[in-house]
């Protein structure tokens, strides 16, 4: 089966070229159009792979290799607050500020029924201390770290939820890559 067929069979078993999917089809069709221009380019199993990654980054916005930190990579976004071009996530503070990564870690909620989910935003710790910023110390080595935190129901139903402070200890794994700028909650 040709890789054209195989995207179509997928794309209509899936739904997404039917007209009352989400954006009315438009999206398996994008993504048809793609795999044609894919398949027309011949590849072989290897630079189909090396294509398929490069696309996949780029497609993202994500960068190919390091940030080089350099004055041009730089755009003032606010009264003296700068964001990177080439990576959106990253930000400084001044000119000459350090480097900081607002996508360094996602929170993995537990939740007591046993289900798990996933999102950024702050970490709050034991004695009303909080993450604020994950500062850059190699940007050769940016990964985003999970960070497991529990969640508890309380309320009549046990419909509400709130997070339960961690440990500092947690945030181990996120210390080998950041240094953390934390903030004890006034």
């Amino acid at each position: 089966m040709s890789l054209i067929k195989h995207a179509e069979t997928e794309l209509k078993i899936s739904g997404l070229l039917d007209k009352d999917s989400d954006y009315n089809g438009m999206l398996g069709e994008a993504t048809l159009e793609l795999i044609k221009v894919f398949a027309g380019q011949d590849h072989s199993g290897m630079s189909a792979s090396i294509v398929s990654n490069l696309f996949d980054k780029l497609s993202r916005y994500k960068p190919l290799c390091p940030l080089t930190l350099k004055d041009e990579e730089w755009m003032e976004i606010g009264e003296d607050k700068f964001q990177n071009k080439r990576n959106s996530a990253v930000f400084k503070d001044g000119k000459d500020g350090k480097p900081y990564y607002i996508d360094a870690f996602v929170k993995i909620a537990k939740f007591p029924d046993g289900h798990t989910s996933g999102w950024s935003g702050s970490v709050e710790l034991e004695g009303g201390k909080s993450v604020n910023r994950c500062y850059i110390k190699d940007v050769k080595n940016m990964p985003i770290v999970k960070i497991e935190i529990d969640a508890k129901y309380y309320g009549e139903k046990g419909s509400d939820w709130e997070f339960v402070p961690i440990e500092e200890s947690r945030l181990d794994e996120l210390r080998k890559y950041y240094d953390l700028e934390i903030n004890i909650a006034d």
